[in-house]
């Protein structure tokens, strides 16, 4: 009951749906550093930063794009779970699509789909999490990190 949408980006299967926050970032690195590793690090560590204020704590892991929580207010979760996943699309140099991070979607979607490609990993949302942030909220903090961080890339 869900409709498939074929796209051209890469990572498998993803699910985008009302509770997400979806940021498309077009960015020229022509204009900054051509290294898309560090971009995505980038993208990272400005959702982590985002998380940090809020009393979660995440990661990223090399071998798995995205963002992890691992501990929230303080409690170690017995597994990493997913929050945030990136998909980028670059064309000359110009960076299409982004991010699309979990506010409070309905959970149960992911369960027809490996988030991804990577099976034997779950998502999790902020309000899973116990923590109700508003979409204004969540864009104000996500663009003043970001773009501290974009001015010195």
């Amino acid at each position: 009951n869900i409709p498939i949408i074929n796209s051209n980006r890469g990572g498998k299967t993803t699910y985008h749906g009302p509770g997400q926050r979806i940021v498309y970032l077009i960015i020229d690195l022509n204009k900054r550093q051509k290294d898309i590793r560090k971009f995505i690090n980038l993208i990272e560590k400005s959702i982590i930063e985002v998380l940090n204020n809020i009393n979660i704590e995440a990661t990223s892991f090399p071998d798995r794009v995205g963002i992890w929580v691992i501990k929230a207010h303080g409690k170690k979760l017995p597994v990493e779970k997913k929050i945030g996943a990136i998909g980028l699309r670059i064309k000359k140099w110009v960076t299409y699509h982004g991010l699309s991070f979990n506010l409070n979607p309905n959970l149960s979607y992911y369960d027809y789909i490996q988030p991804c490609g990577l099976a034997n990993y779950s998502v999790t949302s902020l309000d899973q999490l116990g923590v109700k942030l508003s979409q204004k909220k969540f864009d104000r903090m996500f663009v003043n990190i970001f773009n501290n961080k974009l001015n010195s890339f």
